[in-house]
């Protein structure tokens, strides 16, 4: 006998309360910290992003290693993080913070022996400012942790920045809400229909297209399935360089 209506609907649903709670599950990984707590290095590095002040993501970032990093498509995405059994290091309670840049591996140490970063290692590089968050004292150098993916929450709508040339449309998306991290982005001008881009590095994407002289709009869609739409989010006359607001998630 096939199952009825209300009975797939209940697997459904607890198949769907299963994938969340896996999502959110913690799992053990390792963190350091570079720079100094005046936060002088805030800059995007490998994911493209900026200044990292200026674009709303302040010192309440990270570096990833190879394993977290996903080539570059874990950028914008955020994690919990609390130190744990470490009695002499560790501090309680917990932090937030946005992947930003690449903890690079060091290839002049196998992975079993040295090399924080190295795959395929779980690791975090934070910002020394959030490192002292977690822990007693900045000397700690390397804690064990705990780490989970929640949802970003931005202040105000995402960001498109226009770069690139006449015939090549280059645009840095950041400040993504929701799940953060983008995994497909398509733009439409005024006199076309949209048009699929191809991420070129980090959260920049491109398409070789002329679109200068027309309003642009933008289809951003995130790891997690969901996708928002910003009409005419720049104007005809638009110049490269300038960052444009969108709809947020």
């Amino acid at each position: 006998m096939g199952l009825s209506i209300a009975c797939v609907a209940c697997m459904a649903m607890f198949l769907m309360a299963s994938r969340v709670a896996a999502q959110n599950a913690w799992d053990n990984a390792f963190a350091t910290f570079y720079g100094d707590i005046s936060g002088a290095e805030t800059m995007g590095g490998a994911c493209g992003y900026g200044d990292l002040l200026k674009q709303g993501y302040g010192l309440e970032t990270a570096a990833l290693s190879t394993a977290l990093f996903n080539n570059g498509l874990t950028c914008g995405a955020c994690f919990e993080l609390q130190c744990v059994n470490d009695p002499q290091w560790c501090a309680p309670g917990t932090i937030t913070i946005t992947a930003t840049n690449f903890c690079p591996p060091n290839n002049s140490k196998p992975s079993n022996n040295g090399g924080w970063c190295n795959p395929p290692r779980k690791h975090f590089d934070l910002s020394m400012l959030m490192f002292t968050k977690i822990t007693k004292d900045y000397h700690a150098g390397i804690v064990p942790v705990q780490y989970r993916r929640v949802p970003c929450i931005k202040q105000g709508g995402i960001r498109f920045e226009i770069k690139g040339n006449p015939n090549w449309l280059l645009v840095l998306v950041y400040n993504v809400g929701g799940a953060g991290d983008v995994n497909a982005m398509q733009v439409k001008g005024s006199s076309t229909g949209w048009i699929t881009m191809a991420r070129n590095w980090g959260q920049n994407w491109q398409i070789g297209q002329n679109l200068v002289g027309q309003s642009l709009s933008f289809q951003v869609a995130t790891s997690d399935g969901k996708m928002v739409q910003s009409d005419n989010v720049a104007p005809s006359n638009w110049q490269f360089g300038q960052v444009f607001e969108g709809k947020q998630f």
